[in-house]
């Protein structure tokens, strides 16, 4: 879905006006299929994103001064005000409070699942803001202004990395994705990310701390060996130990079907309502894995088919811009 501007206005500008164009981007940002690990380590919350091949793509020009001193207006999707306050965050950040920014917005990834739909919309408007106004972010640069704005995944980091979701304190890059793909389903419900992460979970994340470092440990040593059994196992840990913080009544029956379709294990949103199970993608047995989960569980909400892929924002050329590929879905 395309949101076109409609114009939310910082300084209560009239619609219209704008001055010289100073410049444009388009960027576009994976969702993330849950976390392959998520908790506490070393007193501080983090979590490994599972980065997929379903996109957010932001649209960002900038014009220079507005009808009205003192202070940025922008132009955005009424239905996207942590875009907004991404996009403002990072004009902050550049010291530009003296421009007009129009953005649009192309996300078809769903919200409050846990599939990192409003980490990508943030992610890629603060990169195309920068972008537009000739300056490229670092990740690092990406994921703090992101933190400020909400709690967030780490996909704006290439490879898969460690970070931390609330305060930014811990950025770790860990490497490339080993060749895995993913049937996510999602039995229904949604769950406030900005709300969940307010809340004080800390003695139940603390409760499980040590099958959370086994985890981690585990999967950061699945990707540096590329072996996706590693990962698997690990996530299936932290997809355990997640129980203590946010129940999924289904998530025993979907490991059962994971071992049962010789999955490498299963992974969840640890704040989201989604659970995947993992697949080594050189098995090419995906299709067939998704089409028996739609079987095996017709009342999940939806299934969907994804590839694991590396994060990073990534630029999208005007003459090239298209609709993005969403996943094989059901329901």
């Amino acid at each position: 879905m395309l949101s076109q501007p409609r114009r939310q206005n910082i300084e209560g500008a009239a619609d219209g006006q704008q001055g010289e164009f100073l410049g444009a981007a388009a960027v576009r940002v994976p969702g993330s299929c849950g976390e392959f690990v998520q908790g506490l380590v070393e007193g501080g919350y983090f979590l490994v994103s599972c980065p997929v091949d379903f996109f957010a793509t932001v649209s960002v020009e900038i014009f220079a001064g507005g009808p009205v001193t003192g202070g940025p207006v922008v132009d955005v999707p009424e239905d996207c005000p942590k875009t907004a306050a991404a996009v403002k965050a990072t004009l902050a950040y550049l010291g530009r409070d003296d421009v007009t920014a129009k953005v649009s917005v192309r996300n078809p990834i769903p919200r409050s699942k846990g599939l990192g739909s409003s980490s990508a919309d943030v992610a890629a408007a603060i990169a195309a803001t920068g972008i537009a106004l000739g300056k490229e972010l670092s990740p690092q640069d990406v994921a703090c202004l992101a933190v400020s704005v909400e709690p967030t995944d780490g996909v704006m980091f290439p490879g898969l990395a460690i970070f931390d979701h609330r305060e930014g304190r811990k950025m770790e890059v860990l490497g490339p994705p080993p060749p895995m793909e993913m049937v996510a389903l999602d039995f229904g419900g949604t769950v406030d990310t900005l709300r969940f992460n307010q809340e004080d979970h800390r003695q139940a994340w603390e409760s499980v701390g040590v099958e959370t470092a086994e985890a981690l440990e585990l999967v950061r040593t699945g990707i540096l060996d590329c072996d996706t059994t590693l990962v698997g196992r690990g996530a299936s840990i932290s997809a355990q130990a997640g129980q203590e913080v946010l129940h999924k009544p289904e998530l025993s029956k979907v490991m059962d079907f994971a071992a049962d379709a010789g999955a490498v294990g299963v992974n969840v949103a640890h704040s989201g309502t989604v659970i995947g199970v993992l697949l080594d993608a050189r098995l090419r047995r995906g299709l067939s894995v998704y089409k028996q989960a739609q079987k095996a569980f017709p009342q999940a909400e939806s299934v969907r088919h994804f590839r694991l892929i590396a994060g990073g924002v990534r630029r999208v050329e005007e003459k090239t811009q298209r609709a993005p590929r969403g996943p094989r879905s059901a329901k």
